[in-house]
């Protein structure tokens, strides 16, 4: 018996990203509009902004987002009271199902917002381009990017569309997600976050930074970390800095001040404080247990 190669359907095909944007813009920043051959998403982070697409006016707030068809002229400026944050994206898709998104203005669920996050990760690590730059026309690939970056941005970038289709056409869209689905979203931002985190161990983070930088809502953030490392993010990245810290130790290549001022500590003592708080010894007793243990 011949077996029968079944060719998978698919709703949304992006083959091609033209730019992605995650933008802070001043209280009256304005773009007086252009119009382009691919289509266009502009969703609202935070704040308030007005939007014209061809002769309508549509008023956007936090979690909104609006589409622009090929050729549609399109504007925006921020009310002069908020200052925005925004994404935009631009891409290329044939779609016949791209046309359930003219002339709508749509709400983000949680699980939409998590495609996001995922896309705006990924790209960070996929382009040279900085994403911040509202004149972007090319970007361009970084080559020592992680392997299937630009993979997984079209993936989710395709699952977003899916999952905002599903949410228009089907009342009950969010109940068809899975809990393996949710559980998986859920891991891959986790593991964006903490490589965040690692990226930026000099630093010394707040909430509302990698909450910005990573487009997660600070309540969402402290809840993904709470179900899985049972602390809080801010705690969990000072675990972080330190297990750095020990391995700095063990290099012996640095002393402890080089070590603190490397992990972005205000001071030495503070340091020593903030590794005996996790490890339960000081960072000189840390030391003489390694050379102890290795002369044993």
């Amino acid at each position: 018996m011949d077996f029968y190669k079944y060719s998978l359907r698919k709703l949304f095909d992006v083959p091609q990203i033209i730019t992605i944007h995650y933008f802070e813009y001043e209280k009256n920043f304005t773009f007086s509009g252009e119009a382009h051959n691919f289509w266009e998403f502009l969703c609202v982070d935070k704040g308030e902004v007005t939007v014209t697409a061809d002769n309508q006016i549509y008023t956007l707030k936090k979690g909104n987002i609006i589409f622009h068809k090929p050729q549609q002229f399109h504007s925006v400026a921020a009310n002069g009271k908020i200052a925005p944050n925004l994404v935009v994206i631009s891409f290329v898709c044939l779609s016949p199902a791209m046309n359930f998104f003219e002339n709508k203005i749509l709400q983000l669920g949680e699980a939409e917002r998590n495609f996001l996050a995922t896309i705006i990760a990924e790209a960070n690590d996929a382009f040279l381009t900085p994403l911040n730059n509202p004149y972007t026309k090319q970007l361009f690939g970084n080559p020592h990017q992680s392997p299937g970056a630009e993979q997984l941005i079209q993936l989710s970038l395709e699952q977003f569309l899916i999952s905002l289709y599903r949410k228009g056409n089907f009342v009950d869209s969010n109940s068809k997600l899975t809990k393996s689905v949710k559980l998986r979203q859920e891991e891959e931002i986790f593991e964006h976050i903490k490589t965040y985190m690692e990226a930026h161990l000099s630093q010394t983070l707040t909430i509302e930074q990698i909450c910005q930088d990573n487009l997660i809502a600070p309540s969402q953030l402290q809840k993904l970390f709470h179900n899985k490392c049972k602390s809080g993010i801010i705690e969990y990245f000072s675990y972080m800095k330190i297990n750095r810290a020990k391995e700095l130790i063990r290099e012996k290549n640095m002393n402890f001040t080089q070590i603190a001022d490397s992990l972005g500590y205000t001071s030495i003592h503070y340091f020593s404080r903030q590794f005996k708080k996790i490890t339960g010894m000081t960072p000189s007793e840390y030391a003489l247990s390694i050379k102890v243990f290795s002369e044993k």
